[in-house]
């Protein structure tokens, strides 16, 4: 019977645990990163979730002679903002965790 009450133990911890993981999902989406290229020609805003939330444009950088030039710029700031806030959401999750695979939980 001693192992019962270990195993209550650990789904009251597996279930603070998930508490937790969905905080830390509220806490990313509310989260904002912001990315820049082109010496802040083009940025780009995004939550902790990946989703992106605004570009923003100097107006220097639109031209009609240099339309490949703002296409790459875009391209730079949004894979920047991806990068900032894949790496926020992992570091937070770690934080509940303990470095373990979020999809255990």
């Amino acid at each position: 019977m001693k192992g019962m009450g270990n195993m209550g133990k650990l789904m009251k911890q597996a279930q603070e645990m998930q508490a937790k993981m969905a905080r830390v999902q509220e806490e990313l989406e509310a989260t904002e990163v912001e990315a820049s290229a082109g010496g802040g020609a083009v940025t780009v805003v995004m939550n902790g979730k990946q989703v992106m939330l605004s570009i923003r444009l100097k107006p220097e950088a639109v031209s009609a002679e240099d339309v490949e030039i703002l296409e790459d710029m875009i391209l730079a700031a949004y894979g920047e903002a991806r990068k900032k806030a894949e790496d926020l959401a992992q570091a937070e999750l770690a934080k509940v965790t303990g470095g373990l695979p979020p999809g255990l939980f």
